[in-house]
């Protein structure tokens, strides 16, 4: 009953009293980037949902867009300003994925949505991820973040998309709360953002 109501039901109502109740934070944090990334506070970008259905993310934009004298964007390391590092840092920059969820494009827990292009760079294991909504955290974030490898995401995403549960969502949703307030298992070197998955070998 939970997999088939209660998680898209306690999912909409959860993300529409937090995002409402959070609406000031939202406005103030939009209002900064506003400034510091010149009318472009919000990052949009395409990724695979549930049975891979392809769907736009929204979050909070925490890298500027300044290129090189070639047109090219500077490493994320050089583009990331003192603000946008405190908002990942505290994952403030995930607020707007909210919205996402009160669309029904996305869970609160669930596999991380990944670029549309690894798609066909799955194997079949892998591929299991999107037979849920993806999630604003997961299982592989309370156990590893950004400091596991790729098969090791993988593997925790595939098991909970096998075991997930209502005992198993509290669990993921405390030890998140925790893990962002202690701010641990993050990478800190000048890749912001983690390597790319470039498939089996």
């Amino acid at each position: 009953m939970y997999r088939f109501f209660f998680k898209r039901f306690f999912d909409f109502w959860f993300s529409f009293l937090v995002f409402v109740s959070c609406l000031p934070v939202f406005a103030i944090i939009t209002l900064v980037l506003l400034f510091i990334n010149k009318g472009r506070p919000f990052f949009y970008q395409l990724r695979p949902g549930k049975d891979e259905k392809i769907f736009k993310i929204i979050k909070f934009k925490s890298m500027t867009d300044e290129t090189d004298k070639e047109g090219k964007l500077l490493p994320d390391f050089d583009r990331m300003t003192v603000f946008g590092t405190f908002i990942r840092k505290y994952s403030l920059d995930e607020l707007p994925q909210l919205i996402n969820v009160i669309l029904g494009d996305m869970s609160v827990i669930g596999p991380r949505p990944l670029l549309v292009s690894y798609l066909e760079r799955y194997n079949d294991s892998q591929r299991k991820r999107h037979q849920i909504r993806p999630g604003i955290t997961g299982w592989a974030q309370v156990n590893g973040r950004n400091a596991i490898t790729w098969e090791q995401k993988f593997q925790l995403d595939t098991w909970y998309v096998e075991n997930y549960s209502l005992l198993v969502d509290i669990k993921i949703f405390f030890k998140t709360v925790e893990k962002v307030f202690k701010s641990e298992d993050i990478v800190s070197n000048e890749n912001v953002t983690m390597e790319e998955f470039m498939g089996n070998n």
